[in-house]
């Protein structure tokens, strides 16, 4: 067999298994950017997060960490921004890579405790769309007092485990149709291939439902999202006072979103509305009957522990008694240490599904700090604030949210809750408008970002997991299945701000 040329085998390992026409339009970007800064440093930024966005719509074809991670790589060659600005964002976002090595892992360590009560609801609930509405509600009130990550970790373990249980069965089922000559066979293969589509559309829909729950939960209170606790130092709120402060907006679009679950459910359009199918649905009655039969008093001790872990977790993340991460890690040790688990290898696995992530998130770091370092939304900034007093407060939600959709929320709110804040202390807007453009801060970048996965951590984490490979989630359907949530939550939101703030 004949060897590849030097150039051929560079170009073969270039990205690796990634198709060649994805290769090419990376090293064109690469290519161009070079020619665009030398015309325009602020064009060449916001060309630079498009081709960011696209390396994320493509995260099903390549992982988003080497190709984005080479265009952060050439902006700071270019000057576009430098080391020392994207390590000052990323120190800004500790909090968040914290969150992501240790409340991820924690979670891991409770799967058997989250599959084993998640498996109760879904078999014990037949409607879809009163499902649907469950995995919403939960999330979103788990999400006001806990991080929309640590939520959006517990429906990627139980989605994955759901997944797991019911491939399991079924490659078994398999595996003894092949194993006779029996000409129904590919009936049979056939049969199964249908129930796998099924069952991956009914855990999309779900998932999606639930992801958009974060979001509604988590514009509520200050712990919900990472910007609400920014925004609540600023402006110097309590608990109960940025709730208060909120509740004008978030309420109604949090009925408005519950609405959309059913509506969704109802007319069953963009994927939604797929029932579980009943060939999935007795494998999963037979596995919860099967692991409550075989449970000993060691499996059931282990889930009293994990509950008891779970218990900490909830009181210790709506307290805020420490830092999200340093709270998770604390979970880590708890539950390894009572569940017998002290070998290395063993609680190494915990950290395989977070690690790639909070990588990429440092990459999505440095284009952050290139639209903070070419003042990529100045302009916008100083247009919006340039309006008259009683269109201010509508003009910055909108403008906050579409910003959120193609960058990261938190970055957009500290940009903007900072410019307020300075316009506040320099006498140019009263304490009354201040608040309530800090309102539509908040709202705008935590509801309209619920578009594309870049506007919320919780969204990119999804789109990146082990998850969506399985349920076939790329970024195009996120988006798609998002767009009724976007459109419904953008209009109750901007209606709540012009005629209740």
């Amino acid at each position: 067999m004949a060897q590849p040329s030097p150039l051929a085998a560079f170009w073969h390992n270039f990205l690796g298994p990634c198709s060649g026409w994805y290769k090419k339009t990376i090293v064109a970007f690469l290519l161009i950017n070079p020619i665009i800064v030398m015309i325009d440093p602020f064009l060449a930024g916001w060309v630079l997060i498009l081709q960011f966005i696209f390396t994320l719509a493509m995260a099903l074809k390549c992982y988003p960490l080497q190709p984005g991670g080479l265009l952060a790589i050439e902006a700071i060659l270019l000057d576009l921004t430098n080391p020392e600005a994207v390590y000052h964002e990323v120190v800004a976002n500790f909090p968040v890579i914290l969150l992501l090595m240790f409340m991820v892992a924690g979670i891991y360590f409770m799967k058997d405790l989250l599959l084993f009560t998640f498996t109760k609801v879904l078999i014990g609930v037949r409607s879809k769309t009163l499902l649907s509405l469950i995995f919403s509600i939960m999330a979103a009130v788990l999400s006001a007092f806990l991080d929309a990550l640590t939520v959006t970790a517990v429906l990627i373990s139980v989605s994955v485990g759901f997944y797991s249980v019911y491939h399991r069965v079924a490659s078994g089922l398999k595996n003894q149709n092949e194993s006779h000559d029996n000409a129904n066979d590919d009936n049979v293969f056939e049969l199964h291939r249908s129930d796998l589509d099924q069952f991956r559309a009914f855990l999309r829909s779900l998932v999606m439902h639930g992801a958009v729950g974060t979001a509604l939960g988590g514009v509520c209170t200050m712990v919900g999202e990472p910007q609400n606790l920014l925004i609540a130092q600023v402006a110097g709120w309590d608990f109960a006072e940025f709730f208060k402060q909120m509740a004008p907006v978030s309420l109604p679009a949090a009925f408005a979103g519950l609405a959309t679950c059913v509506v969704l459910e109802k007319t069953k359009i963009l994927g939604y509305g797929v029932k579980l199918p009943s060939n999935v649905r007795d494998i999963l009655v037979d596995f919860a009957q099967t692991n409550d039969a075989q449970r000993t008093t060691l499996d059931n001790a282990k889930l009293i522990i994990q509950a008891i872990g779970a218990l900490i977790l909830v009181v210790g993340l709506a307290l805020h008694l420490a830092e999200v991460g340093l709270i998770g890690l604390m979970i880590i040790v708890f539950l390894t240490a009572f569940t017998g688990i002290t070998e290395e290898h063993q609680i190494g696995h915990a950290f395989e599904e977070a690690m790639p992530f909070t990588a990429l998130l440092v990459v999505f770091f440095a284009i952050v700090a290139v639209i903070h370092e070419q003042h990529l939304f100045e302009p916008i900034t100083q247009a919006v604030l340039a309006l008259e007093t009683d269109m201010q407060t509508p003009m910055f939600f909108m403008a906050n949210g579409v910003l959120s959709m193609i960058s990261d929320n938190v970055f957009v709110a500290t940009v903007y809750i900072n410019e307020v804040k300075t316009a506040l202390d320099t006498g140019a807007i009263s304490r009354e408008h201040f608040e309530k453009l800090a309102i539509a801060i908040n709202t705008g970048t935590n509801l309209p970002s619920v578009a594309t996965p870049n506007g919320q951590a919780a969204f990119l984490f999804l789109l990146t997991s082990a998850l969506a490979p399985l349920i076939r989630l790329s970024y195009g359907r996120m988006v798609i299945m998002a767009l009724p949530y976007t459109v419904v939550l953008s209009v109750v939101g901007v209606l709540s701000v012009i005629f209740f703030i």
